[in-house]
């Protein structure tokens, strides 16, 4: 039987427990496409499947990753849309497609929504089977690297400031983190919509590579105080949106940057999920706190064609073969990327 190489995590804990292991090849069932991995991109959801989230279960053993390219290799029965040998890309959220969410185009919403290589097998592997739905072309310019660096984070992104915060032309948005995935991807949205984007990242090089993306004014949260800097360059209004992803270490600040109506609008907490709040704030601004977890395939698809017209970049580091995912995650959590980490298969 013929087997691949694969990453998986049987108990949670640090580097040592993402296991390189083989497993035999596995074969397309009814509906899907099995993809000849090339490229696979590292998130932090990898970190938090292999490190354990308190109150969550994960299904271990599991093989992580959300993020891939490859080539189509093989197609289960009545598996259409791509054929084999096409260059793609995996869309990393899979629902049902059958329920009023998935067919309103709020496929995130679906009661049966999972991310892969969250609560069920990912990418981390040399092949993956996935419904044709979560297959699409990759984008003509990219190369496998590139490619695999961009879906999780600029959908997720793409959902928070068009679909939540609806940030319109002429705003103001500021943008935490704008080197980290979601947060480039967050910058060089903004400025596909028309947007004034103030953004914050850590140290003089990370600022000059924020600022390269796109972002009008970049602070140096470890030199400045982010909250005093956006109150000097909006003269004193704040800004109608907050990109938030960082969590306890920023959202009081963040709160204090919205102006009157303003909306903050979330999808983590990398630094912790507990914040103090003083709803006199909320209702005496009225403020808007805005959850967000990924986002519609559809609005995938759209933001791909935006990669073919060369108006979205990817933001890669670097790549790393699959034997070193151990490094690829210190990497993130040491936050010394600046970019995203693709690993090759």
């Amino acid at each position: 039987m013929a087997t691949m190489r694969c990453v998986v995590v049987r108990e949670h804990g640090g580097f040592d427990r993402l296991r390189l292991e083989e497993r035999p090849i596995p074969v397309p069932g009814p509906g899907q496409m099995r993809i000849r991995v090339q490229a696979i991109g590292t998130n932090h959801l990898d970190t938090w499947v292999r490190r354990g989230v308190p109150g969550h279960t994960f299904p271990l053993p599991l093989i992580p990753g959300s993020d891939a390219c490859g080539v189509v290799d093989a197609l289960g029965p009545g598996a259409v849309g791509c054929r084999e040998g096409d260059p793609v890309v995996v869309l990393p959220g899979v629902s049902c497609g059958a329920c009023e969410a998935c067919q309103s185009g709020l496929d995130q919403l679906c009661r049966d929504f999972h991310i892969l290589g969250e609560s069920c097998d990912g990418t981390c592997a040399e092949f993956v089977c996935v419904p044709a739905a979560n297959v699409a072309p990759k984008p003509r310019a990219l190369g496998a690297p590139e490619a695999a660096a961009i879906c999780l984070v600029f959908q997720t992104a793409w959902n928070m400031l068009v679909r939540r915060a609806e940030l319109r032309a002429g705003e103001t948005v500021l943008v935490h983190a704008g080197l980290s995935g979601v947060g480039s991807a967050a910058v060089q949205i903004a400025n596909v919509l028309g947007a004034q984007v103030i953004a914050t990242a850590g140290g003089a090089e990370k600022c000059a590579k924020v600022k390269a993306l796109g972002a009008h004014h970049v602070v140096d949260y470890k030199a400045k105080d982010f909250v005093a800097e956006v109150r000097t360059i909006t003269g004193k209004a704040g800004v109608p949106v907050v990109f938030e992803h960082v969590g306890a270490a920023t959202f009081d600040g963040s709160l204090k940057c919205l102006a009157r109506g303003g909306r903050l609008v979330t999808c983590g907490a990398t630094t912790g999920g507990n914040v103090q709040l003083s709803l006199h704030a909320v209702f005496f601004k009225s403020l808007s706190i805005l959850g967000s977890t990924m986002g519609s395939k559809g609005d995938l698809r759209h933001i791909l064609r935006l990669f073919d017209q060369g108006r979205l970049v990817p933001v890669l580091d670097r790549t790393l073969p699959m034997a070193q995912v151990g490094e690829a995650h210190r990497l993130l959590e040491a936050r010394e990327a600046l970019g995203k980490i693709v690993l090759t298969a």
